[in-house]
This record gives C-alpha cells, structure tokens and sequence, in this order.
C-alpha cells in the first residue's frame, strides 16, 4: 500500500483526543454563517422558512455524518473521503475529491483571511488590512507547525469561545422570549405572525436559503480527516458523530428560533450580510435589546475568533488532505514527507502559499476579493459530501456483496441505504441549484452562474483527465478492498 511504510517517524502522530474531535468539528461549521448571515436568511425565508430550511438540511447532514462515521471509524486515514471515493467509486473520483478539498480549503483560508481585515477595520481602521492578514496567517501556520496536539488545543479554546457564545445567547433570548429578563415584555409569536410571516417566501425562498443554510453546516466533515491522528478512532469517531452533529443542530435550531421570535423577518437591518459592520449580525441586535450596551465589540471578538478558527481547521484539513495524495501516489511526493514532530511540513507551506491569495486585497477592495475568492471555493464542499454519500453506499455494498458481516463494522449507520441516498439527492438538488435566479432573468447572468458553478466542472475536469492519463473506471464490488479492517480483525 502507498500510505504505509516500515519508518515510524513517518507517520502521523495519533495525539487528537475525543475533546480535540468534538471542538475542531464544531468550530470548523459555526463561524460567520450563524453569527452574520443567519439575519439574512430569516429575511428572505422568514422565520419559519428559515427554521424548516436549518432543520431539513440538518437532517441531510446527520445522515452525511453517520455515513462518514461508518467509512472513518473502518478506515481511519488522513485522506478520509478522497481515499473512500478512490477505493469504493473510482481511482479518478478520488483524485479530484482529493484536489478539489485541497483547493477548496487552502482558498477559504484565504477567504478567513480577508475577513479578519474586514473585523480589525472595526477597531483599528487606519491600519492596512494586509498587515493583519500576515499577522494572522503566520500564527496559523505556526500553530499548525508545532505539532497536532499543538493544532488540537489551539482548535479546542477557539471553539469553546463560540459555544459559550451561542449559549449564553440562547440563555439570554430565552429569558427575553419568555419575559424573565427584567424590563423587558415577552414578545409572544407577534413576529411570526407579522405580515405573511412565518413562510412570506414559500417554497421558492426555502429553496433558496437551503443553499445558504448547507454552506453554515459545511465543516462538520473535517472529523473525517482528523480521524487518521486521533486516539482510538473506533470508539471516538462514533461517540464524535453522534454527539457533535445534535450539539451543532441544537445550537443553529435554538438560535434562529430566538431570532426569529425576538426580531420581525422585514427588519431592515436583518436584511444586511455585512462583515465591515459588525452591528447588523442578528446576535448584536438581540444582545442589544437585552441591554448589553458593549455587544457589538464582544460580537465583533468572537467573529474575529470564529474567522480564525476556520482558517485553523483548513489549513489543518488542507494539510493533511495534501500529505494523503502525495502518499498515495497523486501528488508530488514531498508533500507527503514528516516533520520530527509528525506535521506534514512541505504540505503546509504549500498550502500556505495558496493562502496568501489573501494579499489580492492590497491591489483590489477587500470586500470584493472575499466575495470572489468565496465563490470560488463555495461549490467544493458540497461535491466532497457528495463524495461522501455515494462512497459509503458503494462500500456497504461492496462489503456485503464479498460476504462479509456488517456486525463486525466498528461503528453501524442505522440508515442505509436510505440515509446515503436521501443525503446524495439533497445535496446534489442544493449543489446544481445554488444560482438557479441566474437562469431565470430575460438576459441569462452568465458572469454569476460562472462564479457559482465554477467548481462543478473543474472536479469533472479533473476526474476526466485523470481517467484519460491513467485509465481504470467504476472499482466493481467485487474488486474493493478493505486492509484496515482485515488487519484489524486479523489482529483480534
């Protein structure tokens, strides 16, 4: 096999525990999508639209997470889905899965990156926004340099920062919705009963913040990925999966309900998704209310801390994404070399280098450079849980259809095969439906829809090409392999 080799030095250090799992999972999904843009989504879809909208996709991303917990708990590998997809759907397909999550998140640090400029502007605004973004991504790179464990607990206080945050919001709106926060009446269903409210979009702006809501959610899989370096993987993946996806649905559910109750829909300022001020995030105009006169610098911290935390993650998830290929024989073979201290080092600094796509903000305006870097690195996410859903369909059957028993799987989803499919066709309905507006006009937006799909053709292209130079096809299932867990019932 190309991942193994008889140098222990060179593999990967298993130092993540269960704690370090749970909190990279979390603070690679709540970041600005809760904290800015959910003001947005309940504008457009209402409160009510906006709730059923987090609750289906959240069911579409528990159904990706169990079918992940099956694939990372069986095979704990660096590469997770790129490596699923190459050993259970195609060589091909795993490849471009590999370099299309490379990509995508080596560009959201970057995206991270920008943001940060657009958060300090707040406060230091005579600064140019390059000297934070250097700043910011040199304490990146050096938290990822030290070791895993160093990368672990850096991940660990950064999330636990926003969980705090999200309940003590949670705390306070439910004091204010049921009128227990001194001076202040309980607002009752008033606001979803405002106008047409709950559902003032129907179906069409359900559809359409379905696409913002999946984006919010996009993170959860970066288990997947630390599963190759966490202790234990068999037991602590499972318990993962199931303890992180209710804790992330609770807060998002629980959140844009005491928005929804405690703000009407058509609020002006609702309407905004604005990282250069910080006041119109839906949490900054609750804590007001609540008489918290400070809550637009304390939102304003734990903004810059939720940008900093997923720019930690991806260069974290993008490393190792990278480290994978080059070990499997699909990238350049230095990126696949350790450090004494077990960190992918080459892999880093490439992945680094892409992140410095960051400095376009000195040249052009660093709204705009967010904006365009964001489009380019939205669609990839959803093609690696697409990945995901058709690689643990194909294993299982694969599996089965070589006569083993699925009683001797570490971790079980319940599910199958109705959660891999329901999961696959949502999230392709989402994926091909992300800019339908742009389709819809007299004169077709071909620079937007290029600037949405941009990511769709370049993973076929890929894939295609990679067929074309290397051949094979579809992996038959007779033909799948499973080592990790030969070895390890072997062993037993």
């Amino acid at each position: 096999m190309p991942t193994s080799t008889p140098d222990s030095s060179q593999e990967l250090r298993r130092e993540l525990k269960p704690r370090h799992l749970s909190m990279i999972a979390i603070g690679g999904s709540i970041g600005t999508g809760l904290f800015v843009a959910s003001g947005a989504t309940i504008a457009e879809a209402g409160p009510g639209g906006a709730l059923l909208a987090y609750m289906l996709i959240g069911v579409m991303v528990y159904f990706l997470m169990t079918s992940l917990g099956e694939l990372a708990a069986a095979m704990p590998v660096s590469g997770s889905f790129a490596t699923y997809g190459a050993r259970y759907v195609d060589e091909g397909f795993g490849f471009a899965i590999g370099w299309n999550y490379w990509y995508n998140w080596a560009v959201t640090i970057a995206v991270d990156l920008v943001a940060a400029q657009l958060v300090m502007s707040y406060w230091f605004p005579e600064v140019p926004g390059i000297v934070w973004s250097a700043i910011f991504l040199l304490l990146m790179f050096l938290l990822n340099m030290i070791s895993v464990k160093g990368f672990g607990e850096a991940e660990y206080w950064f999330a636990s920062i926003k969980v705090v945050t999200v309940l003590v919001f949670i705390a306070i709106g439910l004091m204010m919705v049921f009128g227990i926060l001194q001076g202040h009446e309980s607002p009752g269903l008033q606001n979803w009963t405002v106008d047409d409210a709950p559902f003032p979009g129907g179906f069409a702006s359900l559809i359409g913040v379905a696409m913002i809501v999946g984006f919010s959610f996009q993170g959860t899989e970066l288990i997947g990925i630390a599963a190759g370096e966490s202790k234990d993987p068999a037991r602590s993946i499972p318990k993962a999966v199931r303890r992180i996806f209710w804790r992330i649905l609770l807060f998002y559910i629980f959140a844009i309900l005491i928005i929804g109750l405690l703000i009407p829909y058509n609020d002006p300022q609702l309407l905004r998704n604005d990282l250069d001020d910080i006041s119109v995030s839906p949490f900054t105009l609750v804590f007001e209310k609540a008489g918290l006169l400070s809550a637009a610098a304390i939102m304003n911290a734990v903004v810059l801390t939720s940008v900093l935390s997923a720019g930690n993650s991806g260069m974290y998830a993008s490393t190792r994404m990278l480290f994978n290929l080059a070990r499997e024989g699909k990238a350049p073979r230095i990126f696949g070399r350790l450090s004494e201290n077990g960190v992918p080092r080459y892999a880093l600094l490439a992945t680094t280098v892409v992140a410095a796509l960051c400095f376009i903000s000195a040249v052009f305006s660093p709204t705009a450079v967010y904006i365009w870097l964001l489009n380019t690195s939205g669609m990839t996410g959803f093609i690696a849980w697409l990945g995901i859903a058709l690689s643990h369909y194909r294993f299982r059957r694969g599996y089965v259809a070589q006569g083993r028993s699925v009683d001797r799987l570490p971790y079980l989803s319940k599910f199958f095969p109705f959660g891999p499919v329901f999961a696959f066709g949502l999230c392709l309905l989402i994926t091909l439906g992300q800019n339908y507006q742009a389709f819809l006009t007299d004169r077709i937006d071909w620079a937007g829809a290029l600037a949405t799909y941009i990511g769709l053709p370049l993973f076929l292209l890929i894939w295609l090409a990679y067929r074309l130079v290397k051949g094979g096809g579809i992996v038959a299932y007779q033909d799948m392999r499973f080592p990790e867990l030969d070895q390890r019932q072997s062993s037993q």
